[in-house]
């Protein structure tokens, strides 16, 4: 292990929650939860206003409206958190060629690999300075934490959060672990959690005195290995630039349970064609075809088919998943469909049945990807989800509060001005549309400062 904290750990706090509240000026300081609405949707993020509640991330929605009910509710606007997150990322870059992103929001950096640190203090400046230009660049927050390996820093950060900057200093590790419960450390779950527990393992200290031979034991060799070592503060893993994807795969979860076949089969169908768009888009083929069911009682089963080389010919992931369907009962209904492709490969092998029969299809990303779920919704909803931005003709720039019964209500403010008016329209007024995100910090005049989402223009 280092002898220096020079692995930063950045995790941005309530990542969406948070762009949301600097978006919108009358939701700043209050109670924000961002997820799907529907009968079955779940929470994505809750702002720490609203985990006082309770409310967390992947709570059942039903559950966090009946803790907060007075939060706001917000359909996520992924397009516009992936461009602020590709801002923060950039920030990142630039201190070290070896940055590990996790997620939109979190990444690992070797402060060390690009000269930006080589002891304590000069650490410490690189965190506070990334803390700075982060907030200045899209005036949000984000936690750092800073050690001698990937698991402390982890460590450190979710002590700083939120808002804050955690160093551990090298010789201190022990005694920092060893009283918490041994759910800090990674790859300790709720199962294996219990399991320890059921032991009388309850703290990291606990865990070191165990034994690697008992932990071998009790976890099976490789988890109890290295556990034993996380325990003892030992943690080799480098900061890696490029984390390869293992799968590409899509789902969609109905807000009423599927039972007629033939439209379980459409289904399938669809996020198979949904599943090639992305594994062409990110120029990937794949060898495995792995179809998920969650039928009407939350028992979810998977199958999949392995060919004969990889394949991004939709025709052929479409007729191995209709293959894995045909093996699954939906009889009672089904909750939730998915595919998805693993084995992959940056070239194709192609499936010689197809190739036989012409039956490629190039036409196939000629079809929006949301289409599909659009025309599954009612016209209001499709137009104006809670919290996306709108633009009216008269009034300017401001964002969906709510809709339905023919109204659409709006209220008018931007990321720099105060708190808006709020106005009530006709879903089909043809004075209101969609609109493109503002930026969280408008460009000045000089043409310095990053947009964040669509172009800048004055609100009212």
């Amino acid at each position: 292990m280092r002898s220096a904290p020079t692995i930063l750990h950045l995790d941005m706090d309530a990542f969406f929650a948070s762009v949301e509240q600097a978006s919108k000026p009358s939701l700043r300081g209050k109670a924000v939860v961002v997820g799907g609405l529907g009968p079955r949707g779940v929470v994505a993020t809750a702002s720490y206003e609203a985990r006082v509640f309770g409310v967390h991330s992947a709570m059942p929605m039903a559950q966090a409206r009946r803790l907060a009910p007075n939060a706001a509710y917000l359909v996520p606007r992924f397009t516009f958190y992936r461009s602020i997150s590709e801002q923060v990322m950039g920030l990142l870059r630039e201190l070290s060629p070896l940055v590990e992103p996790l997620s939109l929001d979190e990444a690992f950096v070797d402060l060390e690999a690009g000269g930006a640190a080589w002891d304590e203090s000069s650490a410490r400046r690189a965190g506070e300075k990334l803390r700075a230009d982060i907030r200045a660049v899209t005036a949000l927050s984000g936690s750092v934490g800073l050690a001698a390996s990937k698991m402390l820093a982890k460590i450190a950060s979710e002590q700083a959060k939120p808002d804050g900057l955690v160093v551990i200093e090298p010789g201190t590790e022990r005694a920092l672990l060893g009283p918490l419960s041994v759910r800090t450390l990674p790859g300790v779950g709720p199962a294996t959690g219990d399991h320890l527990r059921r032991a009388g393992i309850h703290t990291v200290d606990e865990l070191a005195e165990a034994g690697e031979d008992e932990l071998v034991r009790l976890l099976g060799k490789a988890h109890g290995h290295a556990l034993y070592a996380m325990a003892l503060a030992r943690d080799e893993r480098p900061v890696v630039a490029e984390r390869e994807a293992k799968s590409v795969s899509v789902e969609d979860t109905y807000d009423v349970d599927i039972h007629d076949r033939v439209r379980v089969g459409a289904e399938v169908r669809r996020l198979a064609d949904r599943c090639v768009r992305r594994l062409r888009g990110a120029g990937l083929s794949g060898r495995t075809i792995v179809l998920k069911v969650r039928r009407y009682d939350f028992s979810t089963l998977t199958r999949s088919e392995t060919l004969r080389g990889p394949t991004d010919d939709p025709a052929v992931v479409r007729e191995a998943a209709a293959r894995l369907l045909d093996s699954v009962d939906t009889t009672g209904g089904v909750r939730l469909l998915g595919v998805g492709v693993t084995g992959l490969a940056s070239y194709t092998q192609e499936d010689l049945f197809a190739q036989a029969a012409g039956e490629r299809e190039d036409a196939l990303g000629e079809e929006p990807e949301a289409a599909p779920e659009e025309e599954r919704r009612a016209p209001t909803e499709r137009r104006w989800p809670a919290g996306h931005d709108v633009r009216h003709a008269v009034h300017g720039h401001g964002w969906v509060q709510g809709s339905g019964l023919g109204r659409v209500t709006v209220r008018f403010e931007t990321p720099g001005s105060g708190p808006g008016r709020v106005k009530t329209f006709r879903v089909d007024d043809p004075e209101l549309e969609p609109a493109d995100p503002l930026p969280l910090v408008p460009r000045r005049p000089d043409g310095a400062g990053v947009e964040a989402g669509g172009a800048a223009s004055a609100g009212s």
